[in-house]
């Protein structure tokens, strides 16, 4: 159930993402504006009016206006934590891999890559031969473990995790050089947490003590697998370690601020900066050259090698014992996995039962570090026609008219800053639907009976990859998304903007469906991930995506006060008694949100070309703008999922993503939102940015 990862602050921002409010004149490309052709997939025009709850004043609870009556109607699935139209369309693309893969493995005649897909496929629901093997797969790995006699055998195994998966309190991974995107660099951080967030281990209210009871009684099962008796008290001793590793770790905020986690130094510097570890040593086991590195977490990395260095070395095997189980129990038998799963999966996200096994598959082929490149190519070419990213590609255009008119229009930023944030928006590269070049895996071999072997390979074969890139120059036609991934992302170091083909679909975009509504659904996504280059942390890089000051003082503590004060909007919202929503942490995705839809609604009025939308089933084009973005972020989330999204995710609940408009001047206008309603804001407490 649970991944390895190194807490490290990467320069992307993901989807699952002002000045005057006046509208220039000056038309954008006007393509969705065209007249309906076909039937739109939900309702009559593109939005699920079934849905809306119209006793609930949208001034109240917009939320539970536009989604009201699907939320109290909605039975969760029991396989789901939440459910939403991400889900939905996640549900879809699923199905649609799983077609692939059902026709590819029905058929003989494969290519070398449907082979790989019919092979992997097949060990992974070979559950027979995994059932048999239990936990011998992974016991080469334990006996390295069982066999660690000084710190030199740990930190050699911590230098294995790449491909063993167990786990290191000291990690890094290959990304790109935050002051020459043209480099890459290996950047360093912490980990080495069980749990979604160091809070878990910290905290010390009655709801977080009974998950850490828990937790331990998980441990002493898990390690039981391995032989290991007594291990209540071994697995207290792991837990006890885990809470030191927490201890020493930087809370989110903090790790999400880009001038924090810049500090690049030469190779050898590490020896003195950050002695006590076997530097050498662990590099070694990567294989990277390694000539400069950045430490994104510098007190953090001194923490751990501190604890690296004084914690018993038994209680660092047991540790990486139940990690090794831990993090591989999707790979290994039913028993193992199910004692995962009602830990990770009941416990902590309230999951009554597990996703069909099928399912777990198409997940594990679908990753940029799995056959996830081969299956998008297919569903590409099955799923995605070539006019959806015409449409997408017009509709980028009409979002970058839109942002340069506003950023034209702020009142709060100088002439000089504004050349800057203009040459950044023209630089900004869109990806829509799939890579130019797509991801080759010639040399990869895979089984048909060998599931943890093939994990391995595909693990050796991408890290290989790495290794042979690291000192060469970046490759910026690298997707960091497969083509059936329900997402979108910004990556600051190459200032661009990527829209997976699977992501193109209502109610999101829909070819058929009234333009308010597209601009409303993926036309606030567009802006949401134009605005990450504009958001507290992407607008520390420039129009080339080198991190650095662009900005007077004066305008960037012009921005820094009205990002505070989005902060404490959001900080407000309670999902859970006594847990509220972080507004710092989520800064990032709340300023795409409110900036993305300002974008949006700013390019829809152009779309008009001055005329006035019609009206559709009694609503205006505003109020069906409104709705759709509201529809989007339609969810209803188990308790435990609600707590682990505001202890460890980066953006807010989709219900309050729903709320966003509250920040628009034409939100209020659109829904005769007045004083009194509980969502009102005087006009000087209403954030713009964008």
């Amino acid at each position: 159930m649970k991944k390895s990862l190194i807490a490290i602050a990467l320069a992307t921002s993901f989807l699952s993402a002002c000045g005057s409010s006046d509208v220039s004149t000056q038309p954008a490309a006007d393509t969705t504006t065209q007249q309906v052709k076909g039937k739109a997939e939900l309702g009559s025009f593109g939005v699920d009016l079934s849905a809306r709850n119209e006793s609930v004043k949208p001034g109240d609870d917009f939320f539970m206006y536009a989604s009201g009556t699907w939320y109290d109607n909605f039975e969760m699935p029991a396989d789901k934590t939440r459910y939403g139209a991400f889900n939905a369309l996640a549900e879809r693309s699923e199905e649609r891999v799983k077609e692939i893969i059902n026709d590819i493995t029905n058929r003989k005649d494969l290519n070398a890559e449907e082979q790989l897909i019919a092979d992997f496929y097949h060990a992974y629901m070979d559950t027979d031969t995994i059932n048999k093997l239990g936990i011998t797969p992974v016991k080469p790995i334990l006996n390295d473990i069982n066999n660690i006699k000084s710190i030199d055998d740990l930190t050699r195994i911590f230098g294995q995790s790449w491909l063993t998966n167990a786990e290191s309190p000291i990690g890094g991974g290959m990304w790109f050089n935050r002051l020459d995107p043209n480099k890459y660099e290996l950047s360093l951080g912490a980990g080495g947490l069980g749990m979604p967030d160091r809070s878990y281990y910290l905290d010390d209210s009655e709801r977080f003590v009974d998950i850490r009871k828990a937790y331990v009684d998980h441990i002493a099962a898990m390690l039981a697998f391995a032989g290991i008796k007594d291990g209540k008290e071994r697995a207290q001793a792991i837990l006890d370690l885990e809470i030191k590793i927490a201890e020493g770790h930087w809370p989110r905020e903090k790790r999400r601020n880009r001038d924090l986690t810049l500090n690049q130094i030469k190779r050898e510097q590490l020896n003195t900066q950050y002695a006590g570890f076997n530097w050498d040593l662990f590099f070694e086991q990567t294989g990277y050259k390694v000539p400069q590195v950045n430490v994104a977490q510098p007190e953090p990395i001194k923490a751990m090698i501190s604890l690296i260095n004084n914690e018993p070395l038994n209680v660092w095997q047991d540790y990486l014992t139940f990690h090794t189980l831990s993090n591989n129990a999707g790979l290994l038998s039913e028993d193992v996995y199910n004692e995962s799963f009602a830990f990770f999966g009941k416990t902590l996200s309230g999951q009554e039962q597990p996703r069909p096994r099928w399912k777990r598959a198409v997940t594990e082929m679908s990753g940029t570090q799995s056959l996830g490149f081969a299956i998008g190519k297919v569903y590409v070419a099955r799923y995605f026609p070539e006019s959806s990213k015409q449409q997408m590609a017009e509709l980028v255009e009409n979002l970058r008219t839109a942002l340069g008119q506003r950023i034209d229009g702020l009142d709060w930023m100088s002439d000089e800053t504004k050349v800057n944030a203009r040459a950044k928006l023209a630089a900004f590269t869109p990806k829509i639907g799939y890579p130019d070049v797509w991801q080759e895996f010639d040399g990869l071999e895979l089984s048909n009976d060998d599931l943890v072997g093939n994990i391995q390979n595909l693990r050796k074969y991408f890290h290989d990859q790495s290794v042979e890139r690291e000192l060469q120059k970046t490759d910026r036609n690298r997707w960091g998304m497969t083509p059936q991934r329900v997402n979108a992302y910004y990556n600051s170091s190459f200032n661009e903007i990527v829209f997976p083909a699977a992501i193109l679909q209502p109610p999101f975009f829909d070819p058929n469906a009234d333009p308010a509504v597209n601009y409303g659904g993926i036309g606030a996504v567009i802006g949401h991930e134009m605005g990450h280059g504009f958001d507290d942390q992407g607008s520390k890089s420039d129009a080339n995506g080198i991190q650095r000051n662009w900005w007077t003082d004066a305008d960037r503590a012009a921005f820094e006060a009205k990002a505070d004060m989005l902060a404490a909007q959001y900080s407000q919202y309670e999902p859970i008694p006594d847990n509220f929503v972080n507004g710092r942490n989520s800064l990032g995705e709340n300023i795409g949100d409110v900036g993305g839809l300002a974008m949006a609604y700013h390019a829809y009025k152009l779309s008009l070309n001055g005329k006035e939308a019609p009206i559709i089933d009694g609503l205006t084009g505003d109020q069906r703008f409104f709705l759709a973005w509201a529809q989007v972020w339609k969810e209803k989330r188990t308790e435990q999922s609600m707590l682990s999204q505001l202890r460890a995710g980066t953006h807010a609940p989709g219900r309050y993503r729903a709320l966003a408009p509250r920040n628009h001047d034409a939100w209020y206008k659109a829904f005769d939102v007045k004083p009194g309603d509980k969502l009102y804001l005087p006009e000087d407490q209403r954030v713009r940015i964008w």
